[in-house]
């Protein structure tokens, strides 16, 4: 699979993600819990299914939209119930637990795939999952019980595909910018970019209007207080940063280094693994000091990392690129369950759901636009660096750099945000939901 396959597949598992999710607000407003959790892991089984039985690239990705449909629901009802059901002074402590799924999940993946592809084929990467996720929906429909009250109200169908359509054309438009510096296009990448944005822009301002008449697909109202738009977009940030580091990182070591696909997820463990335990203790520390003291210094040692990894080369010790991608981890670890806790506890119940649907959404269009535009730069000046005389292995080594280099630039506003996060103040959220 080259690059640019690996860059889809998880490109339309975000950007489906990213469409999907704005439609749970929608639905944990209207439908019980149970419902929807039952919808949301039914299609996840599907699309691991399908997935896992694909003849060929077209019906994997098919497989990984299906997929990704089913976990853009859990998550927002995941959050969604956390907050109806713990009260705040112990949500850093069980926000903690849930980063452990939502943060380690990507570090640790590269492991367990490395370990599958060792001496499995591809298709048992899906195949284990599927009796794992039969096994969540039939427990699920035994145990899970309705906690929220639905109320009815119309769906506005033009935010939908507006959506869709936009956040699709900007992302593809991120892609496209890497493949024309192999093969020139029929049509200018900047076109879809440009329509994307302008789409996009058009569904924003068509959401107010709906607010009044209860229909919006994703509520703005969540981003008219502070305490909770400054947290969501530094997380779209780190998700932006993160996610490309997590595909450019495996890229250099197996094609710079010469690593094998085990020995990269081996060397990319620890990182996980630090990341997986220091969750619960940073939300034990949330709920004693608040997430200030937390997330400054974890923004410094990730945009510290992030400028360090523009200096990689293809004789950097593998030891150093694994002592980066533990201080990487912490520094993570230290911002995600502050970042999600203080976001959405700076929200009036009623738009838990909504604020959940909207940290979600720009996460994922974050994540996959960071991607893009890894792969983006990374491809650009591999080719640069191809025509200037350079052999494979440093052409790759100069177009990661380059990636990481703008990811070091973006990492600078994680560090600017962190000091503006602060705990938050439920009294702010009440009066603006009564008004």
């Amino acid at each position: 699979m080259t690059a640019s396959q690996a860059q889809w597949l998880s490109t339309a598992f975000m950007l489906t993600m990213a469409v999907v999710i704005p439609v749970t607000g929608y639905l944990l407003q209207r439908l019980n819990t149970r419902p929807v959790f039952l919808l949301a892991m039914s299609l996840f089984s599907i699309g691991t299914l399908v997935s896992a039985l694909a003849p060929g690239f077209p019906v994997l990705v098919i497989g990984r939209i299906v997929h990704a449909s089913g976990t853009a629901i859990m998550m927002p009802l995941l959050m969604t119930t956390v907050m109806h059901l713990v009260p705040p002074q112990t949500r850093g402590k069980i926000m903690g637990n849930i980063s452990i799924v939502i943060s380690v999940a990507p570090a640790i993946g590269p492991t367990i795939s490395g370990l599958i592809l060792s001496v499995l084929d591809w298709r048992w990467m899906f195949l284990l999952v599927l009796p794992i996720a039969l096994g969540a929906l039939a427990l699920g429909a035994w145990k899970i019980c309705n906690v929220t009250q639905p109320s009815s109200a119309p769906i506005d169908i033009p935010s939908v595909p507006l959506a869709a359509v936009g956040f699709g054309s900007f992302v593809y438009g991120l892609s496209g910018l890497g493949e024309a510096a192999i093969h020139p296009p029929a049509i200018s990448p900047w076109v879809p970019l440009v329509a994307g944005a302008v789409i996009i822009l058009v569904f924003v301002l068509r959401q107010p209007h709906l607010q009044r008449q209860e229909r919006a697909l994703l509520d703005m109202r969540t981003l008219a207080i502070p305490a909770f738009t400054i947290p969501a977009v530094m997380m779209a940030i780190l998700m932006m940063s993160m996610f490309g580091v997590f595909i450019l990182l495996p890229i250099f070591l197996q094609n710079v280094v010469k690593l094998t696909t085990l020995q990269t997820g081996l060397l990319l463990l620890p990182g996980g693994l630090i990341m997986g335990l220091c969750a619960p203790k940073v939300g034990s520390l949330y709920d004693m000091h608040g997430p200030r003291w937390l997330v400054v210094p974890g923004s410094i040692l990730f945009s510290m990392v992030m400028w360090a990894l523009t200096l990689i080369q293809s004789d950097t010790p593998i030891l150093l690129v694994m002592v980066a991608h533990v201080v990487l981890s912490i520094g993570l670890a230290l911002m995600f369950t502050p970042l999600f806790t203080a976001s959405l506890g700076s929200l009036p119940p009623g738009l838990y759901s909504h604020g959940s649907a909207m940290i979600g959404t720009t996460q994922q269009v974050a994540g996959a636009a960071g991607t893009a535009l890894f792969v983006a730069i990374m491809t650009i000046q591999g080719k640069a660096a191809t025509l200037s005389g350079a052999v494979s292995g440093e052409a790759i080594a100069a177009g990661v750099r380059a990636a990481f280099s703008c990811g070091a630039i973006i990492s600078l506003g994680a560090v600017a945000a962190a000091f503006f996060i602060r705990k938050p103040k439920t009294d702010e959220g009440k009066a603006l939901h009564a008004h």
